[in-house]
C-alpha cells in the first residue's frame, strides 16, 4: 500500500509514530510522512533544520517537512503560531502534492488541526483519512488550563465534531475515549480501538549498557519516573509522597526527564531536605532509558485528578510493562485499571499522595520475588494486549476497509 503519514512531530523528534513508520515499510508499505521542521521538546530548531521546506530520506521513508514556527518556551502564543503554522503550511503543500495514495494515517497527539493537511488532501485527491486520536480535544486543552472561555470551548467542540465527520475511520489509544467520541458524532462504523505499544528497544535486552550508567543511578530501592516533569505528571503530590518516606533511607526517587516543573522541583527538593531521597538525573535520549530501567525496583506512573487523565492510557504504562517491571501508580481511570487487572503493581487514586508513599513503602519492605512477579505479571499482560506486531496487523486491516 501506499501510505501517507501526517504527524507535526516525527524522527529526530522521539514519537511513537517514528516506530510505526518503520515497521509499515518492513512490511513492504510505501510510506510517506508529511510533517514539520523538529523543535519538541526545546523549543528551538535541531540543528540543520529551520523554517524551511525540506525533503529528506530515512530508513526508506520519504519525508515533507513544511516550513512551522518553533514552540519556543511553549506559551500560549508560541504554542498557537506553532499549530497554526503546521496546519497552514501543510494544507497548502498537500493542496499541491497530487500523489495519490491508499490512506492517510494522521497521529494525532496535540493539536488535533495536524488533520486538516490530511483532510485537504482527501478532498482534492480522495484520499481515505484515518485519525488516530491520542488526546482528547477540547479536553486535554481546557484540563491543561490553556483555555478558560465557554465560547472558544464550545466552537472548538464544533471544530472537532466536523473533524471527525469529515474522516473515513477514528481510531482511539484509548477505550476511555469511546464515550467523548461517540458523543461528538463518531459512528459505530467510524470508531476502531487501536492502543498504543511500546517501542521494541523496551522488550530488547541486548539494548541494556549496565556499565554505562551504574555510576549515574544512586543504590537503594529505587522508585523511577522516566517522562515529561509537567503539571499533568502531579508533581506537588510525588515531592509530598517522597517526604513521607524520607524516613527510610534505602528508598531513592529518581526522575528522568525534563519540563516546566523542573526547576519547581529542585526547588523543593533543597527546601524540604530531600537530596538523599529524590534525584534528577536529567532528560536522556530514548535508547538509554531501558539502561536506567534495569536499575529500577518499581516505575512510577502519576497523573493529575482530571477527567482527561482518566480516560487517558498512559503511554508510558506499556513502556514500562513490556520491560517487565512492577508499576506504581497514582491515577484514577484507565490506566490505574489496567494495573490492577495485570496485577503488575500497586495504585492509588490520582492526588493521594499518602497512599502512594504507602504504596512504595510496602513495595520496599516486599520479598523481591513479589515485586518480580507482578513485572512478569505486566510482560505478559503486555503481550497479549499490547503486542506490536498484533496492534499494527489490525491498524493495516483497517486501512484495508
Amino acid at each position: 500500500m501506499k501510505i501517507l503519514i501526517v504527524s507535526q512531530y516525527f524522527w529526530p523528534e522521539e514519537f511513537r509514530v517514528n516506530d510505526l513508520a518503520l515497521d509499515l515499510i518492513d512490511r513492504g508499505n510505501e510510506v510517506t510522512v508529511l510533517t514539520g521542521n523538529p523543535n519538541y521538546p526545546k523549543g528551538k530548531f535541531y540543528d540543520g533544520y529551520g523554517f524551511k521546506f525540506k525533503v529528506e530520506n530515512y530508513l526508506g521513508i520519504k519525508i515533507y517537512r513544511v516550513p512551522i514556527l518553533p514552540r519556543g518556551k511553549a506559551s500560549g502564543f508560541q504554542l498557537a503560531m506553532n499549530y497554526l503554522s503546521f496546519a497552514i503550511n501543510g494544507s497548502i503543500f498537500a493542496m499541491f502534492f497530487r500523489k495519490k495514495f491508499d490512506v492517510s494515517l494522521v497521529f494525532a497527539i496535540s493539536p488535533i488541526t495536524a488533520v486538516y493537511p490530511a483532510l485537504v488532501h482527501k478532498f482534492l485527491y480522495k484520499s481515505k483519512v484515518n485519525l488516530w486520536v491520542q488526546d482528547l480535544w477540547p479536553e486535554s486543552v481546557s484540563s491543561a488550563g490553556k483555555i478558560n472561555s465557554t465560547l472558544l470551548t464550545k466552537w472548538l467542540t464544533k471544530m472537532v465534531k466536523q473533524i471527525y465527520k469529515s474522516s473515513d475511520k477514528v481510531l482511539v489509544q484509548s477505550e476511555g475515549f469511546i464515550q467523548s467520541v461517540e458523543g461528538k458524532g463518531v459512528t459505530k462504523n467510524q470508531l476502531r480501538y487501536i492502543p498504543n505499544w511500546a517501542e521494541e528497544l523496551y522488550s530488547d535486552r541486548s539494548k541494556i549498557y549496565n556499565e554505562k550508567f551504574r555510576q549515574v543511578v544512586p543504590k537503594g530501592f529505587n522508585v523511577l519516573f522516566a517522562g515529561n516533569i509537567g503539571e499533568a505528571q502531579d508533581f506537588d503530590s510525588i515531592i509530598q509522597a517522597a517526604e513521607l518516606t524520607k524516613k527510610y533511607p534505602g528508598i531513592k526517587w529518581i526522575i528522568i526527564g525534563d519540563g516546566r516543573k523542573k526547576s519547581w522541583v529542585e526547588t523543593e527538593i533543597t527546601r524540604l531536605g530531600l537530596e538523599e531521597t529524590v534525584f534528577l538525573l536529567g532528560r536522556y535520549p530514548m535508547e538509554d532509558m531501558p539502561s536506567f530501567f534495569v536499575h529500577a525496583d518499581i516505575m512510577l506512573l502519576s497523573l493529575k485528578d482530571e477527567e482527561i487523565f482518566s480516560m487517558t492510557m498512559p503511554a508510558k504504562i506499556q513502556s514500562y510493562m513490556a520491560f517487565g517491571k512492577p508499576v506504581v501508580g497514582m491515577l484514577n481511570g484507565v490506566g490505574a485499571e489496567v494495573i490492577r487487572i495485570a496485577d503488575c503493581g500497586y495504585v492509588g487514586n490520582a492526588g493521594d499522595y499518602q497512599m502512594l508513599a504507602k504504596n512504595v513503602i510496602q513495595a520496599y519492605q516486599q520479598e523481591p520475588d513479589i515485586l518480580i512477579k507482578k513485572g512478569i505479571n505486566g510482560k505478559n499482560y503486555y503481550n497479549q494486549n499490547f503486542s506490536r506486531e498484533i496492534i499494527i496487523d489490525n491498524l493495516v486491516n483497517i486501512f484495508q476497509e
